[in-house]
């Protein structure tokens, strides 16, 4: 490596140092981004939503939009399945929240419309979905995730899990 790129990443590394220190929360931003050398690297990944995939977005809509990316990843689960378990969950509401129970105590309430908590939904997210734990298709999906690594499908799921 040429003396001048030695001092490029020497200055890199000292920005990111500098930036983790101050606690600025510039850091976590720039670290992706140096080095980059093309607009790609900026470009965000395509994420699925219900009007991708053809369907309506409304809990129809979702449910087959997330079969539709469970059926990419291999994750298994049928639409009776995560329909039966999203009634019970939130009664079909997107933004459920649940601020009484044992992990709301803790402070990690469940939350959409399976009544996924934080770090079980970052645990699980399946890529090509957003990262919002409100966002329909990204709480399906993730939450079926689980559910297949736990009891091999959320249509083995008939109570909370």
């Amino acid at each position: 490596m040429s003396a001048n790129g030695q001092r490029r990443s020497s200055r890199t590394a000292r920005l990111v140092r500098t930036l983790a220190v101050t606690g600025t929360g510039a850091a976590v931003l720039a670290v992706p981004l140096l080095g980059a050398t093309t607009a790609s690297a900026a470009t965000p990944a395509r994420v699925h939503t219900a009007s991708s995939f053809g369907y309506p977005n409304n809990l129809d809509g979702w449910i087959r939009a997330s079969l539709a990316v469970m059926a990419q990843k291999g994750i298994p689960g049928s639409y009776n399945g995560i329909h039966r378990n999203i009634i019970r969950e939130s009664s079909g509401n997107p933004r459920a929240i649940n601020l009484w129970d044992s992990n709301a105590k803790k402070g990690i309430p469940s939350k959409g419309l399976l009544q996924v908590i934080d770090p079980t939904f970052r645990a699980y997210h399946v890529n090509g979905t957003s990262w919002d734990i409100y966002d329909p298709i990204a709480n399906i999906t993730a939450a079926c995730n689980y559910a297949a690594k736990r009891y091999g499908t959320i249509d083995n799921v008939h109570g909370a899990y």
